[in-house]
């Protein structure tokens, strides 16, 4: 599995408005076929306004197909985007 970590600077004020924009975009019939079957985390930290979103991908193809999309659409909808990071899933821990 492949993840796409990227992160965003923003109004803390926009967070939850963000948050139900991403989740009405998710259920809606305009998601992009590049982007079915991944999986996203949203972190924010409500203070500083900050948000990581990591959306989580099967192969690495999917995961640059995605990227491709994800770089085409808008991404000031969550807020400034200061940086995007690519990693290896290596694994997952239930605690």
């Amino acid at each position: 599995m492949w993840a796409r970590v990227a992160r965003f600077e923003g109004d803390p004020g926009t967070i939850d408005a963000t948050i139900e924009e991403l989740k009405g975009f998710a259920a809606s019939s305009e998601l992009p076929p590049e982007l079915r079957g991944a999986r996203m985390l949203v972190l924010v930290d409500r203070e500083s306004g900050a948000r990581l979103m990591i959306s989580v991908f099967e192969t690495e193809e999917a995961l640059r197909s995605g990227d491709a999309v994800m770089n085409a659409g808008n991404p000031q909808n969550a807020g400034k985007r200061t940086s995007v990071e690519f990693f290896e899933l290596a694994g997952e821990l239930a605690l």
